[in-house]
């Protein structure tokens, strides 16, 4: 790299010199012609191929972190707090149905519902089930500390919206769901408090496919999940 600047400079230099000069001295070769041919024959082709795979790479990854469905997700984290690479989304999620799962452990009713929602999703991934994809729960937590949020997805092994940063009210906010408790700081405008569980459409980039009102009909909410088809599939 240092060899091409140092040859442009004294290409450009004695381009500027030419200018002031009628004739060009006899015999003068231009410099960055002799440059390009020093690259193209000193470089390997094995390393221009391999610089140009991993170029290749880097791009079709990228691509793939920008398609609009996992776009559309808040940060995620780990069932133990790790924060989840944009990029390793669709090696956890492709092929699976989602759900968010608004709900709080101090919630009486979330903890009663939440025997049935994971006897439900064990149901469901069995292999011994008809159904031909798994489900995902992502955690939307009401809860008052990180600590508490990880008690409970390390349990329940889901993965969370964070709190960090308004990350976790801004999806209760989207979807208009929180917490009785959390009305003094998101407003009256809820469409339910938790547990709630909003059913994600991955073949419309992510938009809400289905609303399961589990705070007012418990498990038989569960019910109103679509596991049949194509439809929703990430």
């Amino acid at each position: 790299r240092h060899f091409v600047c140092d040859v442009l400079r004294r290409h450009r230099q004695l381009s500027f010199d030419q200018e002031k000069r009628t004739t060009e001295p006899f015999g003068m070769t231009p410099l960055l012609p002799i440059a390009i041919a020093f690259l193209s024959h000193t470089i390997p082709t094995t390393t221009r191929t391999a610089v140009t795979s991993q170029t290749a790479r880097c791009m079709s990854s990228s691509s793939a972190t920008m398609d609009p469905k996992y776009s559309s997700l808040p940060k995620l984290q780990t069932p133990t707090g790790e924060p989840l690479p944009p990029s390793s989304l669709p090696s956890h999620l492709s092929g699976k149905r989602i759900a968010l799962y608004f709900s709080a452990g101090w919630c009486p009713m979330c903890t009663s519902f939440e025997p049935s929602l994971l006897a439900f999703r064990e149901a469901v991934n069995s292999p011994a089930s008809n159904a031909k994809n798994d489900i995902e729960l992502i955690y939307v937590p009401s809860d008052r500390s990180e600590e508490e949020i990880l008690k409970r997805t390390a349990a329940m092994k889901m993965l969370s919206v964070p709190l960090a940063d308004g990350e976790a009210d801004r999806v209760k906010a989207r979807y208009k769901i929180w917490s009785g408790s959390e009305c003094g700081k998101l407003g009256t405008g809820r469409r339910s408090g938790v547990p709630a569980l909003v059913v994600l459409d991955g073949q419309k980039n992510g938009e809400e496919m289905a609303f399961l009102a589990a705070e007012s009909k418990g498990a038989k909410a569960l019910e109103d999940w679509d596991l049949e088809g194509g439809a929703g599939v990430w």
